[in-house]
């Protein structure tokens, strides 16, 4: 477990989500008690059992692919959902939140990479929705910022300008849309293989597993 690297995040000023996909629950309590809370899942099923069987001090992230039929299984516990990536998602998490009487804060994921596998807002898309997100009832949801996943490359110059324009796109929305909002202020970019060219183009929150945990197990029973 590399503790460093917690205590490096820790004086950049920036939060670690440790991302514990598949890691097991031994692990996370490990973390846990050198002070780790935010923990990042991919899969609603693997969040929910250990959200029942953790810690209830954990602050859950849900950092994968969302559906919207399965948002009402987190809907009562989720510290913030980084993936939004339709108004409809939105309009269901705000739905599910009413139910739970709490405010969810969300990310709006944007597509910045390259590959086409990747899931997000294009541009265009990421506009349309903060334009009816402005104009709807949304007192159950709370857009904090966006998040993204540079290509998987080698070439750090494509990573350097993936980032530097979710960061471009971030300013702008701030200044149009959030100009007084002091919760939208988050940036959630990086992850083990370019945490630290994220933070150089100022993300807020890097999403973390191997660099802490080690090698995963896809083996283990979730």
């Amino acid at each position: 477990m590399n503790l460093d690297l917690l205590t490096e995040l820790k004086e950049a000023g920036v939060k670690l989500v440790a991302v514990s996909k598949t890691v097991a629950e031994e692990a996370i309590l490990d973390l846990y008690h050198e002070g780790q809370l935010d923990f990042g899942e991919n899969k609603v099923q693997e969040l929910v059992r250990k959200y029942e069987n953790l810690p209830k001090d954990i602050k859950w992230h849900m950092i994968g692919h969302l559906q919207k039929n399965k948002v009402k299984y987190i809907a009562g516990f989720v510290q913030m959902i980084h993936s939004v990536e339709s108004f409809e998602l939105l309009e269901v998490i705000q739905k599910e939140a009413q139910k739970q009487d709490r405010i969810i804060d969300v990310l709006l994921e944007v597509r910045i990479a390259r590959e086409e596998t990747k899931y997000g807002l294009d541009k265009s898309g990421l506009y349309s929705l903060l334009d009816q997100y402005i104009k709807g009832d949304f007192h159950h949801v709370r857009i904090c910022g966006l998040m993204g996943m540079a290509s998987f490359t080698d070439d750090e110059a494509i990573i350097h300008q993936e980032f530097g324009l979710l960061s471009e796109y971030f300013i702008d929305i701030k200044s149009a849309y959030f100009p007084f909002a002091y919760y939208f202020n988050e940036i959630s970019m990086g992850m083990s293989s370019d945490y630290n060219i994220a933070i150089q183009h100022g993300s807020t929150i890097v999403r973390i597993g191997s660099l802490i945990f080690g090698a995963r197990n896809y083996g283990i029973s979730v």
